[in-house]
């Protein structure tokens, strides 16, 4: 099994997310298997342990960056940002997002 965390960061602001709404589906069967916000330091951690196989972690972009005040679009660039990612074996894994209203970035973090 492998645990999970993720950590957003608002690139415009030059601050962690704070509020910003995720949730975490197993890719095959569409299950909904976490659902919540972030804390403030920008980070979830209330994941489940996760077997091998596909996710699919979807951040609500659009609607933190309305509530942060942020101009943003009609409609917005990004309103969510799905990052798909795979898991093989035990550990750690942590998906860190780096976001703006036009562009993000992720990679697997330690």
């Amino acid at each position: 099994m492998t645990s999970l965390s993720t950590h957003v960061l608002d690139t415009v602001r030059g601050v962690p997310a704070v509020g910003l709404a995720l949730a975490l589906h197993d890719e095959a069967t569409g299950t909904e298997l976490a659902r919540g916000e972030t804390d403030g330091d920008g980070r979830f951690r209330s994941f489940p342990a996760l077997a091998a196989g596909r996710y699919r972690l979807t951040f609500a972009v659009g609607a933190y960056f309305r509530a942060a005040g942020v101009a943003l679009a009609e409609p917005a660039f990004l309103e969510e940002v799905p990052v798909v990612f795979g898991l093989g074996g035990e550990g750690h894994a942590h998906v860190p997002l780096l976001v703006s209203p036009y562009a993000y970035s992720t990679y697997r973090g330690s």
